[in-house]
């Protein structure tokens, strides 16, 4: 064999294996970005919708996921989680008499379990984004309930929206409660379609504006 056709053996088979590597990049580009997707699914359009940028999204989830690996989460136990509930059970009774308050004692819960659970809650887009990589769906609900709340602030919420942000706080509680056994299953859902998506005693809220 001539030294030439040795040459292009070697040219030939050097850019097959670039071409196999590329491919091989390629397809695990493919899978991360489905994975992010589906494990972000909604999180990961809200961030594609801000930025415009695939690759930026997923970098920016990817260093989330990293991050959460090196909290120290822990599950509550059942004394805990008694409490907590207890509380819950007393701001939503709270909301009939008085649901800006209701919506305040609401957000604090949410920050107290947070810290209870092991998150760090400082910073507010923090807490979200760390949030978020178990929670995707429900973080929706949390982000929109604290801008009722800081709405509600300037008086500039009204009773259904502050309804509303109820009904979302009490879905990450749930789901923060739940532990790991609660990662954006469908508590808050099912918790509506029983009581009618009701947080807080819509008809004796309704019964005290009447008599009022």
């Amino acid at each position: 064999m001539s030294s030439t056709t040795v040459i292009v053996v070697i040219v030939v088979v050097v850019i097959a294996l670039l071409a196999l590597a590329a491919f091989a990049w390629s397809m695990s580009g493919r899978r991360k970005s489905r994975r992010l997707k589906e494990r972000f699914g909604p999180e990961y359009d809200r961030h594609l919708s801000e930025t415009n940028d695939p690759a930026e999204t997923e970098r920016v989830l990817a260093e989330r996921e990293k991050r959460h690996r090196g909290l120290k989460l822990r599950d509550l136990d059942d004394r805990e989680r008694e409490t907590f509930e207890r509380r819950w059970t007393q701001v939503q009774a709270e909301f009939v008499d008085d649901p800006d308050r209701a919506v305040e004692h609401a957000d604090a819960l949410v920050g107290e379990v947070m810290s209870a659970r092991g998150y760090p809650v400082d910073d507010f887009e923090q807490r979200a984004a760390d949030v978020s990589v178990d929670h995707p769906v429900v973080v929706q609900r949390y982000r929109e309930a604290r801008r009722i709340a800081q709405a509600n602030r300037e008086h500039r919420a009204d009773t259904e929206e502050l309804r509303g942000a109820v009904t979302s706080y009490r879905e990450l509680v749930q789901a923060l409660l739940g532990g790991d056994q609660g990662r954006d299953g469908h508590q808050g859902a099912q918790h509506d379609a029983r009581h009618g998506g009701d947080p807080a005693g819509r008809n004796d809220t309704r019964r005290k504006e009447t008599s009022a």
